[in-house]
């Protein structure tokens, strides 16, 4: 994969943020903010949790278009909008499980995927059709810091990102690492790289054995050592499960087998990741751990914005610890390569099987090693299950395919855990 060109437009670039009151919602407005001259917020999208919140970025981008996702939320969100914009026109607003996806087909030169979640499948597939050429956003690159999007609909994604100029053109990663790996790239030919090499901190258990984590509790677990991010997030950091996701996206964002995509532990999470090269030398990327850089060079991809965020302060001694993985107390990575292997819908029944184990270790219904084994144990079975579509290429995937091995993943996951559903979205 080569950088994402970017549309080229007289005046800031017109960007639509989804999940715009997450942890990379809020951050990329921030980065907007203090780049007016470069962006301009024309729609956001959100869950609902925070309407207020949601009412107050409104206002503060002058969105001409805002989402929720729970209707519910709908009456809250206007009444916020109202009080605040005193009899001044209110947004256009959107409401429903399907908003997102309306918004990421708005006419638009970025569109900021920061969803939590595969329920960003829809709207990252919706911004890639609008990309396309004839689209409402033709030419438009769609910064991606959604991974499930591409980790549980990989062939769904690549097709759409080929019909929209090629993945190289149309994505821009907004994770850390990826981030860092497509940066890293711009130094040499696409038959010049060995490897890729992502870093992971370790999480909050790193040295601990398996035995030792069999008592770990979701309060635990929810206490990194570097990042700030939602519970789901930060409890895959614990688990590596993240990081096996990241290794699919990898995998499919730089078109490179399985097996030449390593990770690496880095707890001062300083350098982000590394592109080993045939000759030997190895770039890698490296700054203090923010978010703010990856998310700045999304929206100006492929354009630096100046003082996005910290830089490294050379004056000040320090020390970078570069430590193998172990495998057998965080397998998560391990079966990520298998199943990144296996293809098809595979990945989807991982990520499916993981978002619902993971609701009920937040929720003191399993434990925190149970998380992994069962994924394992639905990955397993899924191989043989009819309605699964465990076989099929990618050529003859579709998006129903997925969302049915979606459902009997979820499904599958709670029986084995013995918990009744989650009511997740």
């Amino acid at each position: 994969m080569t950088p994402a060109t970017s549309p080229r437009r007289d005046g800031p670039r017109r960007v639509v943020v989804l999940g715009s009151t997450g942890s990379i919602g809020v951050q990329a407005l921030e980065v907007v903010a203090a780049a007016p001259d470069r962006f301009r917020v024309t729609a956001l999208a959100a869950g609902g949790s925070d309407p207020a919140l949601l009412a107050r970025q409104a206002v503060a981008t002058g969105a001409e278009h805002v989402a929720v996702a729970d209707e519910r939320a709908l009456p809250a969100l206007r009444e916020h909008l109202a009080a605040a914009l005193a009899g001044r026109p209110l947004p256009e607003l959107h409401a429903g499980p399907d908003a997102a996806t309306t918004l990421a087909g708005l006419p638009a030169d970025v569109v900021l995927n920061g969803i939590t979640g595969s329920v960003g499948l829809a709207p990252t597939l919706a911004a890639l059709a609008a990309a396309a050429p004839g689209g409402a956003a033709e030419g438009a690159v769609l910064a991606l810091a959604n991974k499930e999007s591409l980790v549980v609909g990989g062939p769904l994604v690549l097709a759409a990102a080929g019909r929209a100029g090629g993945m190289a053109r149309a994505v821009a990663p907004v994770d850390s690492e990826h981030s860092a790996l497509a940066q890293c790239l711009r130094g040499g030919r696409a038959d010049e790289v060995r490897r890729l090499v992502l870093t992971a901190s370790g999480g909050p258990f790193r040295g601990w054995s398996r035995e030792r984590l069999a008592d770990v509790t979701p309060e635990q677990a929810l206490a990194h050592p570097t990042w700030a991010m939602g519970p789901v997030i930060t409890t895959n950091s614990a688990t590596l499960v993240n990081k096996g996701l990241e290794v699919i996206e990898a995998h499919l964002l730089f078109d490179l087998p399985m097996d030449r995509v390593d990770v690496v532990v880095h707890p001062q999470s300083v350098v982000h990741s590394m592109v080993e090269f045939v000759d030997g030398a190895t770039l890698a990327q490296a700054s203090p751990p923010s978010m703010r850089i990856p998310i700045a060079l999304g929206l100006g991809w492929p354009d630096r914005v100046p003082d996005a965020g910290p830089a490294c302060d050379w004056t000040t001694a320090q020390t970078w610890e570069f430590l193998p993985l172990d495998d057998d107390a965080f397998p998560a990575v391990r079966l990520a390569r298998q199943v990144g292997t296996a293809g098809g819908t595979s990945p989807a029944v991982l990520n499916a099987a993981n978002e619902e184990c993971v609701d009920a270790f937040l929720a003191g219904l399993t434990s925190f090693v149970s998380i992994v084994d069962t994924v394992a144990r639905v990955v397993e079975e899924a191989a043989s299950a009819p309605d699964v579509a465990a076989g099929r290429t990618a050529d003859d995937l579709s998006l129903d395919d997925v969302l049915g091995a979606e459902r009997w993943a979820r499904a599958r996951a709670r029986e084995v855990l013995g918990v009744p559903a989650a009511g997740r979205a």
